[in-house]
């Protein structure tokens, strides 16, 4: 989400093991209408706890983005409800060969953009060279196997490959691989790419079911129903139900919950833990628990220096691992998620592909935190800031709660609340030395995660300036390793010389919380966590 960002595919087996200790509280929303007939029309309001930020796929790492543009945009193949498969999208057919390196993609006839053009073929070479383009955004080594992507015809595109690529399918249907209009981006002003994409992303158009009519930034979101959407409903007719769909940004997680008591929202991302059981008990809401492939943890910034040029106590890898194991994650998910996350065992969810952890990875051990921290650059103890967003209950939580654990070894935790866009300009600068941050899967490969968390080349590790030229190796080959054992020993010890290092604090896995009123239905959240509403609707 930070992605923070974002997404891996899983069986509904795998994740339900993965949360079997969650209780049932709570059918998916999609659930529930598969049995109710769609009504067409009308305006669902869905309160976020953060504004979208730059409606751009190829230059955005934000889920507040990526969430938005799930409805905007479409990719070549889509990932399937259980996050587990691909299934068409913009592509109705794709076919491998050459021995992996080249693939073969028959587009959808008649597909037209949100403005009513024709999306062509050429549309999709400009939209794939522009993500894979080295220059462009924190993804396009998810793409970069691409060699050319050629023309067979009006109707197919041909990707010749510099190397067979064991994830490139699953990053066909990632957001970064959005399909855009080039005229119309071309015609924007400005002199270059992202000059264009600043004026471009404020009034996006895509092939996707909806299309952003009014955004006043920092208040509301107002999506209406695109009218040349090819997807069809159950009754026979194009999606979406909706006419429109609002968004309203209210960071305050009490005022959104009120507002969605009040009957003001029809629904809302991001309900507390705390709050779970309680919206389970009122009868005039459906408290929602969608499985996922998030994790939550503490982004730390291990620079020799902070930006104001003190010395930083997280650039000792002593320091870290005293941090790690000075907190009981078992207390934290019992505090911040009533028992409803379970303690993360690598960097990586446990539903993504190729993960490897440990069951006790830095099982709290106070006396073993203090030798640590008597053996640092730090001995006597220090001060060290967090930022979070303000109004986030479960992050308020986290902090207070290792604010206290810390303290028992002499750290002492400033908490910094911030409004997201601040917040996400000192983060991606480096001017921070801790925030509260979440993850979700975009793609079901670990390659996304791992470039992001590890990858020093990418974005500097979470843009925390650890790096370890040994896992940067690791992770480029694997990039091009088709043999499964050996990819998957690639990606074990990444996350092993990960664990050792500890760039971030290790806390939890959680599912997704979102509660509606019980009149809307159809929202469907995958387990890469994107926010579908081309099938929700409200009944009367």
């Amino acid at each position: 989400m930070t992605k923070t960002s974002g997404l891996t595919r899983r069986a509904t087996m795998a994740l339900g093991a993965s949360f079997a200790a969650v209780p049932a509280l709570g059918l998916p929303g999609s659930a529930h209408a598969a049995a109710i007939a769609p009504v067409r029309g009308g305006k669902m309001i869905y309160g976020r706890y953060a504004d979208s930020l730059f409606l751009d796929p190829v230059l955005t790492d934000a889920n507040v983005d990526i969430w938005v543009m799930n409805n905007l945009y479409d990719t070549l193949l889509s990932p399937t409800d259980d996050g587990l498969g691909l299934q068409p999208g913009l592509a109705t057919k794709w076919a491998l060969s050459d021995a992996g390196k080249t693939i073969t993609l028959t587009l959808r006839p008649d597909v037209k953009f949100a403005n009513g053009t024709p999306m062509q073929a050429s549309d999709v070479k400009w939209s794939l060279d522009r993500c894979r383009n080295p220059k462009n955004g924190p993804w396009p080594d998810l793409v970069a196997s691409i060699d050319s992507v050629e023309i067979a015809s009006p109707t197919s595109v041909v990707l010749k490959l510099k190397h067979a690529d064991p994830s490139l399918l699953a990053a066909l249907a990632t957001f970064n691989t959005g399909i855009m209009p080039q005229a119309l981006f071309e015609a924007a002003p400005g002199d270059t790419d992202e000059a264009k994409s600043k004026v471009y992303s404020l009034k996006p158009i895509g092939t996707g079911p909806f299309l952003l009519a009014d955004w006043k930034l920092g208040v509301s979101m107002r999506l209406v129903r695109n009218p040349h959407y090819w997807k069809k409903g159950t009754d026979g007719k194009p999606l979406p139900y909706l006419d429109e769909l609002e968004f309203q940004i209210i960071p305050d997680d009490n005022t959104r919950l009120l507002k969605l008591k009040a009957g003001e929202l029809h629904g809302t991302e991001f309900v507390p833990f705390s709050r779970v059981k309680e919206l389970k008990a009122d009868t005039n809401l459906r408290m929602e628990l969608w499985p996922s492939t998030k994790v939550n943890f503490l982004t730390f910034n291990v620079r020799p220096k902070l930006t104001d040029g003190s010395a930083n106590p997280l650039s000792d890898v002593k320091v870290r691992q005293a941090l790690n194991y000075a907190v009981n994650k078992d207390a934290v998910i019992a505090i911040v998620t009533q028992g409803l996350g379970i303690p993360m065992t690598s960097f990586m969810s446990k539903t993504t592909p190729l993960h490897v952890g440990k069951s006790d990875l830095y099982k709290a051990d106070v006396a073993k935190a203090k030798k640590l921290l008597a053996e640092s650059s730090f001995a006597k103890g220090f001060e060290v800031s967090c930022m979070t967003v303000a109004g986030n209950a479960d992050s308020t939580n986290i902090l207070t709660t290792v604010q206290q654990m810390w303290s028992a070894i002499g750290v002492k935790l400033k908490i910094e609340q911030l409004d997201n866009p601040t917040l996400t300009k000192r983060y991606r600068a480096g001017d921070f030395s801790m925030r509260v941050s979440g993850w979700t899967n975009d793609i079901s490969d670990p390659n996304e995660i791992t470039s992001y968390f590890a990858y020093f080349p990418n974005i500097a590790s979470l843009h925390s300036g650890w790096q370890d030229k040994k896992v940067d190796g690791l992770f480029d080959a694997s990039q091009q390793e088709v043999d499964p054992v050996k990819r998957a020993s690639e990606y074990k010890q990444i996350q092993e010389i990960y664990a050792d290092a500890a760039p971030i604090l290790f806390l939890y896995e959680t599912p997704y919380p979102v509660a509606f009123r019980k009149n809307a239905m159809g929202f469907v959240q995958i387990p890469l966590g994107n926010n579908l509403f081309e099938g929700a609707f409200l009944t009367k």
